[in-house]
């Protein structure tokens, strides 16, 4: 069984020094200047070679199908993108419609990094900041980066960089409460064969719980009985939801440390970073967070002072990719992974891009069994390769055919 603990965290970026070291002190060493970290999030992002002339953008439009909403850019030119929501659209679309598309007619997209911030400033949308806003900002950074892939010929991960990566291993995660240890334990193994997954994640503790556990003593059982019955040779995740507080977090947490789980998520409330730091500050199992989080100077924070040891911008609550990228370049100067949280259905096929372009993702990025409802719109369809996902191909996004994909769709607002 590969032990996973902070030292491996730091082993990349460190040196052989800092494998014998952790807590404090290894901590110390990794951790970059606030004047680097800014350095970091302040540089160009995106490569725009290939694209010389001005791309307008003439439209923006929010469309639904089925149960799916799309965003569609068009140019003046004829280019178009497409990006598909996190399932929130139905009731965000006021502000999509209302504060951020109408920002963008007109505009050069490939000015889409500094327009980023024009917009948070426009009619004050930096009033609104949080998962509401930020959501909206991606849907419409998707579709942007989508319409450059196209016209440029790069995928959305060749616009950000060189490739280092085509195939990016993947955790199953339950996503249950209701069940107990034993039940879970099942469901769990029937994942993983369903999926060829090396890898899982299940949920400890109550969700946003005062500690309190969801059912009686089902996580004190579960974590044990995970290991028992999966064996040694498949990783295990543990994400308690915000459920704890430093005392009930840290003893979880030793808990699994005995099982030699790759990592354990939002211990504490999520938006209470100084006791997210103690249990980072306590336990040897690496601690992981950052889902809720939209703020960019809180990231910084979590970054430079070690709050967590892998950072996870969800790629839709934090605004886009773009974003994510600066949080993952200052995560990398700390010697630090950024594993984003994966939110909606297609939100997988974003990771994906994400994955093949950053670094350092950490051992195992989060996929939520979908595959099926999306594969074939792409050539070649989406597939998994002993327990991996293979990043798709294609300009943009990879979806072949917008126009046969968005046949019949009805424009919302």
């Amino acid at each position: 069984m590969m032990r996973f603990q902070r030292r491996d965290l730091l082993k990349g970026a460190c040196g052989s020094a800092a494998l014998a070291m952790v807590g404090d002190r290894a901590r110390a060493e990794s951790r970059p200047s606030a004047a680097d970290l800014d350095q970091a999030v302040n540089e160009p992002i995106l490569d725009l070679s290939g694209l010389a002339d001005p791309i307008e953008i003439e439209s923006i439009d929010l469309l639904k199908k089925g149960d799916e909403y799309f965003v569609r850019v068009r140019s003046t030119d004829g280019a178009e993108g497409v990006s598909v929501s996190n399932g929130r659209a139905d009731v965000f679309h006021p502000i999509l419609n209302e504060l951020v598309t109408p920002f963008f007619i007109g505009k050069d997209a490939r000015q889409i990094e500094p327009l980023l911030f024009d917009l948070y400033r426009y009619r004050s949308n930096y009033k609104l900041q949080g998962l509401a806003f930020w959501c909206a900002q991606a849907w419409v950074e998707f579709a942007i980066l989508d319409l450059l892939g196209r016209v440029a010929g790069k995928s959305i991960g060749e616009l950000f960089g060189p490739i280092v990566r085509r195939e990016v291993p993947f955790y199953v995660a339950s996503g249950r409460r209701d069940s107990t240890p034993e039940e879970e334990v099942e469901y769990l193994k029937g994942l993983v064969e369903e999926s060829g997954a090396k890898a899982v994640k299940f949920r400890v503790g109550g969700r946003m719980s005062r500690n309190q556990d969801a059912l009686p003593n089902r996580t004190k059982t579960l974590i044990p009985l995970s290991r028992e019955e999966l064996g040694e040779e498949i990783a295990i995740h543990a994400d308690s939801n915000s459920s704890y507080d430093p005392p009930h977090a840290i003893e979880i947490g030793r808990m699994l440390e005995e099982i030699d789980a790759v990592y354990f998520e939002e211990p504490c409330p999520f938006d209470h970073l100084e006791e997210t730091k103690e249990v980072t500050d306590t336990l040897t199992i690496p601690v992981a967070g950052g889902e809720q989080e939209f703020s960019e100077w809180r990231f910084r924070w979590m970054i430079q002072n070690r709050g967590v040891d892998i950072v996870q911008p969800d790629l839709h609550y934090y605004g886009g990719l773009i974003r994510s990228t600066r949080v993952a370049r200052m995560a990398d100067l700390a010697g630090m992974p950024t594993t984003v949280h994966i939110s909606g259905g297609f939100g997988f096929v974003y990771m994906l891009h994400f994955a093949s372009f950053t670094p350092d993702i950490g051992r195992f990025q989060e996929y939520k069994r979908e595959i099926e409802d999306y594969r074939d719109w792409f050539d070649p369809p989406l597939s998994i390769k002993d327990g991996s996902l293979i990043v798709p191909e294609g300009p943009g996004v990879g979806i072949r055919d917008i126009e046969g994909l968005l046949k019949d769709a009805k424009k919302v607002g």
